[in-house]
C-alpha cells in the first residue's frame, strides 16, 4: 500500500506534465501566429495567416482543459492554491484566450476586419503574458502555511524576473509560431517567417540564458536543488544540449528547410520542460508541498487513472488525424482563381 501511495501520484505528475506538454506545444504556435499576426502588413497575410490555424485551433486548447481538470482531481489542495495565488495571471490568460476566440469568429463575419484582426492580436498576446507570470510564479515559489494554503499576496506574482519569464515565453511562441508559418506558408511570406524565426530564436536564447543564471543566484532553495548531486550534472548537460538545439536551428534557417525547423524547435520546448519538470519534482506547490502531500485518495487516482488511460489514445489519435487531414500550404484563394 506504501508502494502505492508513493507510485500513483508520481504517475500522476507525469501524465499533467504530458498535458501541459502538449498544450504549450500545439496551442503555443497558435498564440504565437496570434501574436505575430499583428506585425502583418496587409489583409491578404493576416488572412493567410488565420486560416492556417482555422481547421486545428480548437483541439489544440482542449489540453489545457485536461491539465486543469486532471490536476483538480488528481491534487486537490493544490489546485486551491494555485488558483489563489495565481487569481489574476489566470484570469490574463482566460480573458485572452476568451477575446482571441470571438475575435477569431467573428472576424469571418464582419466587413471591417481591422478591429478583430487586432483583437485576436491583443488576446494571443494577453493569454501569453497571463502564462508566462504563472510560469514565474511556480519557479520562484508559492507561499503557504504548514496546511499547504496560500498565505501570499494577491501581487506577489509581480516582479522582473516573472516579467522576464513571460517575455521569454512570448519569444518562445513567436519562435514555434514562426517555425509552423515556413511549414505552411510560401513565397514572401514564408520568407518573412525565416527572419522572424531567426530573430525569436535569439531573443529567447537570451531569455534563457538570463533566466538560467539568475534562478540560482535569486533563489536559495532551487539553488541547493540545483547544486546538489545528481541534479547538477543533470544541469549541467541540459543547457549544451539546448546550445546545439538552437545553433542546429539556425542551421535550419540559414539553408531554408521548411520541416526540420519545426522539428528543432519542438525538442527545444520538450527539453526546457524536461528541466522544469527536474527542478519542480517532487513539489506540487514549489517549494513547500510535494506531491505527496497533496494527492488524492489512491482511489479517486486509480479510477481517474483508467479514465485518462482511455481518453488519452483518444485525444492523440484526434489530434494526429486532425493534422494530417488539413496538411499542406494555405495559399491566397484569388491566386487559386
Amino acid at each position: 500500500m506504501d508502494a502505492l501511495l508513493h507510485f500513483l501520484p508520481q504517475v500522476w505528475f507525469v501524465i499533467l506534465a504530458l498535458f501541459l506538454f502538449l498544450y504549450v506545444m500545439l496551442d503555443g504556435f497558435d498564440l504565437g501566429v496570434g501574436i505575430l499576426s499583428l506585425t502583418s502588413s496587409n489583409e491578404e497575410r493576416r488572412s493567410l495567416l488565420m486560416t492556417s490555424l482555422g481547421n486545428i485551433w480548437d483541439a489544440n486548447e482542449t489540453w489545457l482543459v485536461l491539465m486543469g481538470g486532471g490536476l483538480f482531481g488528481a491534487f486537490p489542495l493544490a489546485y486551491g492554491t494555485i488558483l489563489n495565488a495565481l487569481y489574476i495571471p489566470i484570469f490574463m490568460m482566460i480573458f485572452g484566450l476568451i477575446f482571441r476566440a470571438v475575435a477569431f469568429e467573428f472576424r469571418e463575419q464582419a466587413n471591417n476586419k481591422l478591429f478583430w484582426n487586432f483583437a485576436f492580436g491583443i488576446g494571443s498576446l494577453l493569454a501569453a503574458l497571463g502564462q508566462g507570470f504563472a510560469l514565474g510564479t511556480v519557479i520562484q515559489g508559492i507561499k503557504v502555511d504548514a496546511m499547504g494554503h496560500f498565505i501570499g499576496s494577491t501581487w506577489d506574482w509581480l516582479n522582473w524576473r516573472n516579467l522576464l519569464v513571460a517575455l521569454t515565453l512570448i519569444q518562445g511562441y513567436v519562435l514555434i509560431g514562426s517555425t509552423y508559418l515556413i511549414l505552411k506558408t510560401e513565397g514572401e511570406l514564408q520568407q518573412t517567417h525565416y527572419r522572424t524565426a531567426k530573430l525569436a530564436a535569439i531573443t529567447t536564447l537570451l531569455g534563457a540564458i538570463i533566466i538560467t543564471i539568475s534562478t540560482p543566484i535569486f533563489y536559495e532553495s532551487l539553488r541547493e536543488r540545483l547544486f546538489t548531486a545528481p541534479l547538477v550534472y543533470i544541469f549541467a548537460v541540459i543547457p549544451i544540449l539546448g546550445l546545439v538545439l538552437v545553433w542546429l536551428l539556425l542551421q535550419s534557417l540559414n539553408q531554408r528547410e521548411e520541416r526540420t525547423p519545426l522539428i528543432w524547435t519542438i525538442l527545444i520546448f520538450l527539453l526546457s520542460f524536461i528541466g522544469l519538470g527536474l527542478i519542480v519534482f517532487p513539489y506540487i506547490i514549489p517549494t513547500d508541498i510535494t506531491i505527496y502531500q497533496a494527492a488524492a485518495a489512491p482511489s479517486a487516482l486509480v479510477f481517474m487513472l483508467i479514465f485518462i488511460g482511455f481518453l488519452i489514445p483518444i485525444m492523440l489519435f484526434y489530434n494526429i488525424y486532425n493534422y494530417v487531414v488539413f496538411r499542406g500550404k494555405v495559399v491566397n484563394s484569388s491566386e487559386e482563381d
